[in-house]
């Protein structure tokens, strides 16, 4: 049982330091809305999701209230739609992505995720179909999130399919050029994606899970921060004791509000994701917490290994603090949301290359990187191909998240405003990767990927 006596020394944290519950999703399945018409499955599909979910907003916001705790959004995942849908067009997809939205601003969540499909390891013709439809639904719906999975370690990387995403991703950059190219911002190309993963724009409500689950994303960059900076000068050993502590106790405070949500809205438990995610706020940024490490700016010389020893110190930590910890879990860098990432790519310290190393570290990947509007498709693909290569040879989920925005280059800025942030555009190889691409076919798994 969880004791509340366990969050007391959370409320300074959540006073002073930005400790928040950065969301609590829903994850529910849509796999008895299939019908034979595209009009049928949207109707099912906005009505099952609007009464699953009915009171989730009301309940985050009444434990909000009793526990002083921060629940920052509210959400929900799906079944990836290209599951649902069957072999209907692209316009239909588009239908069903509008039919989500629909369903998120009556609820009135910010974000709703699921419109995606896996294609580690070939195409359906419905997942191509709803692939086609990305740029569409997205420059057509507000807070719609799309997913594609392309690879895993057990079957390889399916290149026609970072192919057919380079593509996918300048179009959305297009289609949604009057708003910064945002529709990039809430597409995300998977490998080894999780299938629980409550924050967005990843979050899908995978095969196995059952009919509905509720789960937590817990943050707190800044408390961990703090907690650096009040040990001092100790040795690395006792600086991870001091992060796996804190750790315990921010995703303690995870686990009670999981529990809460879980039986106020009668809805099995899911997991708790005790990933550090950051925020634009001052005091609440991952590159922060390098620097009071002793790094003199985030990007450089010794980046990686201070990252490496962040995210080991806060799975370890975390883990002991909740039954069951799943999604993404451990230290998230997205340029756009850190305002510390966000000032080392202004000043120079900070490159795509060096964020790339860093990725083989920590969760997730190339995340919320905007790049020149100009930028070919072939060198997002391989942008693509390079950080899901990463995922599949370490046996990790690794993603992009790149935002290629339209009219604007090195120089310029986006802004997105909100959790998003802003960004300033991040300078590419100048070489590109035209013929390696056009190869086509899939690029064979690992030898340790064998392991039956």
């Amino acid at each position: 049982m969880i004791n509340t006596k366990d969050i007391l020394e959370t409320i300074n944290m959540i006073k002073d330091e930005n400790l928040d519950i950065r969301t609590i999703t829903m994850g529910i399945s849509l796999y008895d809305c299939a019908g034979d018409s595209a009009d049928i499955v949207c109707d099912r599909i906005y009505d099952k999701i609007t009464k699953t979910a009915e009171h989730l907003v009301e309940v985050g916001c009444d434990i909000e209230k009793e526990y002083g705790i921060p629940i920052i959004n509210k959400r929900v995942s799906v079944t990836p739609i290209s599951m649902v849908g069957g072999r209907f067009s692209p316009d239909d997809y588009v239908k069903m992505a509008k039919a989500l939205d629909k369903a998120a601003h009556t609820l009135g969540i910010n974000f709703i995720g699921g419109y995606g499909a896996l294609v580690q390891k070939g195409f359906t013709d419905n997942a191509r179909n709803l692939i086609m439809s990305i740029p569409e639904a997205l420059s057509s719906t507000e807070r719609v999130c799309s997913s594609v999975n392309v690879a895993s370690t057990k079957a390889g990387i399916n290149m026609d399919a970072v192919a057919l995403m380079g593509k996918i991703i300048k179009e959305t950059a297009y289609l949604t050029r009057d708003n910064e190219s945002i529709g990039c911002a809430k597409l995300v190309v998977f490998a080894n994606v999780p299938e629980d993963n409550p924050f967005m724009a990843g979050a899908f409500h995978g095969v196995g899970e059952a009919e509905t689950v509720v789960s937590v994303g817990v943050s707190g960059p800044g408390v961990v921060s703090s907690a650096i900076k009040r040990a001092g000068d100790c040795d690395f050993s006792a600086l991870a004791d001091v992060i796996k502590k804190t750790a315990f106790k921010i995703t303690r405070m995870g686990q009670l509000v999981a529990s809460e949500a879980s039986r106020r809205l009668d809805v099995p438990f899911g997991i708790v994701d005790l990933s550090l995610a950051p925020t634009p706020a001052v005091g609440d940024s991952v590159a922060h917490i390098l620097e009071n490490m002793g790094l003199e700016k985030c990007g450089g010389h010794g980046t990686t290994a201070a990252l490496a020893l962040l995210n080991d110190a806060v799975k370890k930590g975390g883990v002991m603090a909740s039954s069951h910890v799943g999604g993404l879990s451990g230290a998230f860098i997205p340029v756009s949301e850190d305002a510390g990432m966000i000032d080392a790519v202004k000043c120079g310290a900070l490159s795509i290359e060096k964020l790339e190393a860093m990725t083989a570290v920590c969760s997730v990947g190339l995340d919320m990187i905007a790049i020149p509007g100009d930028t070919t498709e072939d060198v997002i693909c391989g942008i693509i191909a390079d950080e899901i290569s990463i995922g599949v040879a370490n046996t990790k989920t690794t993603a992009v998240r790149v935002i290629p925005a339209y009219g604007k280059g090195v120089g310029d800025s986006v802004e997105f405003g909100g959790l998003l942030g802003y960004a300033p555009i991040m300078k590419l190889s100048e070489y590109g990767c035209k013929d390696f691409i056009a190869r086509g076919g899939r690029i064979p798994a690992p030898i340790h990927s064998l392991k039956n």
